[in-house]
C-alpha cells in the first residue's frame, strides 16, 4: 500500500495590487493611509497655515489694532527694508544664530557621546545636566537677569573679573550674555539628540576598529562623527530656526539694548506691532523671518544631502 504525501505549494507572492488592497483594508503591512495623518493635517492647517496666510495678508495693510485694516500695497515692505534698524536686526539675528551653532554643536556632540556611554554615575549627572531643558525660556531669562544684575548680581561682587559689572551696557558683552544663556538652556536638548544617535551606532564598528589598533580618538573622528552626520544636520537646522525666531531672551535680558545693539528681528517685530501698534509692518517682519528660516533650512537640507537619506524603517 502506497501512501501519498501531498505538500502544499507555497503561496504565490502578492502582487502590488493585492498589497495595496490589503493595506487599504487594514489587513496587510504597508504605508499608513491618509486617514492616519488627517488629524495632524487639520491641526497644522488651522494653527499654522491659516495664521500664516492671515499674517501675509495683514503685511499689505495698515492696521493699529482697532477698526478695519486699510490696504496699502507694498508700503510696509518698502518701509521695513528702508529702515536701518531692520537691516541691523537681520545681521544681529544671523550673528546670534551663528554663535549658537558654533558653540552649541561641539558641546552637544561631546556631551551626547559621553552620555551615551556606560560611565559610573552617568545617569545621575545626565539628569542634573538636563534640568535647564525643563524650564521655559522666560524662567531661564528671569533667572539669569537676576544673577547678572549689575547692582546685586554676581558681576557686582566680582568686579575684578567683570569690571563695572554692567554686562548689558555694551554691545559685545550683551551679545555674549545672550549667546551664553541660549547655550546654557538649549545645549541639553541637542545633547539628547546626539545621545540617541550615538547609541544607535553599531558596536561592531568599534570592535573592528579596536582589532585594527585604532585608539579612542581615531574611533571618535573616523566612526562616531561620520555616523552622527544626519543628527548633526537635524540639530543644526533646529538651531538655525530657533535662533532666527528667538524672542523671550532678548525681551527679558536686554530689551534690545543698549540702544538697538541687540534688537534682533523678532524683537523688532514685537516693537513695531505691540509697542508701535503698527501691525502691518510687524506682520511683514514676521513673514520675512518665516521665509528666511524656511529658505535657509531648505538650502541646508539640499546641500547636505539630507533629503536623500533612506531608512529601512521608512514608511512604517
Amino acid at each position: 500500500m502506497t501512501t501519498q504525501t501531498t505538500t502544499a505549494a507555497p503561496p504565490a507572492a502578492a502582487t502590488g495590487k493585492d498589497r495595496a488592497h490589503a493595506t487599504a483594508h487594514g489587513t496587510g503591512v504597508g504605508r499608513p493611509g491618509f486617514g492616519w495623518a488627517l488629524p495632524a493635517t487639520v491641526f497644522f492647517a488651522l494653527f499654522a497655515i491659516a495664521p500664516l496666510i492671515m499674517v501675509a495678508v495683514l503685511s499689505f495693510t495698515r492696521w493699529g489694532g482697532l477698526g478695519s485694516p486699510e490696504f496699502v500695497g507694498l508700503d510696509n515692505w518698502s518701509r521695513i527694508f528702508g529702515d536701518p534698524v531692520m537691516i541691523k536686526s537681520i545681521w544681529l539675528s544671523l550673528l546670534l544664530t551663528a554663535l549658537g551653532v558654533a558653540i552649541q554643536t561641539p558641546l552637544s556632540i561631546l556631551l551626547g557621546v559621553w552620555a551615551a556611554g556606560y560611565q559610573r554615575n552617568r545617569a545621575v549627572l545626565s539628569a542634573i545636566y538636563f534640568v535647564p531643558l525643563l524650564l521655559s525660556s522666560t524662567a531661564v531669562s528671569v533667572l539669569w537677569r537676576a544673577l547678572l544684575d549689575p547692582n546685586f548680581g554676581v558681576p557686582a561682587e566680582l568686579t575684578w573679573l567683570f569690571g563695572d559689572g554692567n554686562l548689558f551696557g555694551k554691545q559685545a558683552t550683551a551679545i555674549g550674555v545672550l549667546a551664553f544663556v541660549s547655550t546654557w538652556q538649549f545645549t541639553p536638548f541637542h545633547t539628547l539628540i546626539y545621545q540617541g544617535a550615538a547609541r544607535a551606532i553599531p558596536n561592531v564598528l568599534y570592535q573592528a576598529a579596536e582589532i585594527d589598533g585604532a585608539g579612542r580618538y581615531r574611533q571618535f573622528f573616523h566612526i562616531t562623527l561620520p555616523q552622527l552626520r544626519n543628527a548633526i544636520i537635524t540639530s543644526t537646522i533646529l538651531m538655525v530656526v530657533g535662533g532666527l525666531t528667538t524672542f523671550e531672551t532678548v525681551l527679558i535680558l536686554t530689551q534690545g539694548g543698549p540702544g538697538t545693539d541687540t534688537t534682533i528681528s523678532a524683537y523688532y517685530m514685537y516693537q513695531k506691532a505691540f509697542k508701535g501698534f503698527d501691525f502691518g509692518a510687524g506682520s511683514a517682519i514676521a513673514l520675512v523671518l518665516v521665509v528666511a528660516a524656511t529658505i535657509i533650512s531648505l538650502i541646508m537640507v539640499r546641500l547636505s544631502g539630507y533629503d536623500k537619506m533612506r531608512s529601512s524603517m521608512e514608511g512604517l
